[in-house]
């Protein structure tokens, strides 16, 4: 499971014009399911996102989380995250986990990182989204499920 997070001021996702999730301060996750992920990698991701250290507190230290500053996410799937770029010019998306076992996995994670305490809007997997993002410094991390303990 790869995750792109992005701190963000305000944010929200459309889907045929109308807006189908937003958030205020907090962050984007831009969430990528790759074949083999499971509800373990998703329950350990929500709660590595739900503790990183990336807003500023009253010194202007990055050292408080979405939780600590009452923040929300908008989380957005994004199989796009899964492509190999490695041969020619067109990404394959083969590593990218079935779009059913994907949506699970979505969903599970979203469920999750709720469970952590976060208020969790989102976006509509397998769906054309328009997604607008007010980043905030901007902060952006890339997390790879497996490279956590």
């Amino acid at each position: 499971m790869v995750a792109v997070f992005q701190r963000v001021a305000e944010a929200s996702v459309a889907v045929s014009g109308k807006v189908v999730g937003e958030c205020g301060a907090g962050c984007v996750v831009l969430l990528g399911v790759a074949a083999g992920d499971t509800e373990a990698d998703a329950k350990k991701l929500a709660a590595k996102i739900s503790k990183l250290r990336v807003f500023s507190d009253e010194n202007g230290k990055l050292n408080k989380s979405v939780k600590d500053i009452g923040g929300s996410a908008l989380v957005v799937p994004n199989f796009t995250l899964i492509a190999n770029y490695v041969h020619g010019n067109r990404p394959d998306f083969m590593g990218a986990a079935p779009p059913a076992e994907a949506d699970a996995l979505f969903e599970k994670f979203c469920d999750a990182l709720a469970g952590e305490g976060v208020p969790v809007a989102k976006g509509i997997f397998g769906a054309d989204m328009l997604v607008s993002i007010k980043n905030d410094g901007p902060v952006t991390l890339v997390l790879d499920s497996r490279q956590l303990k």
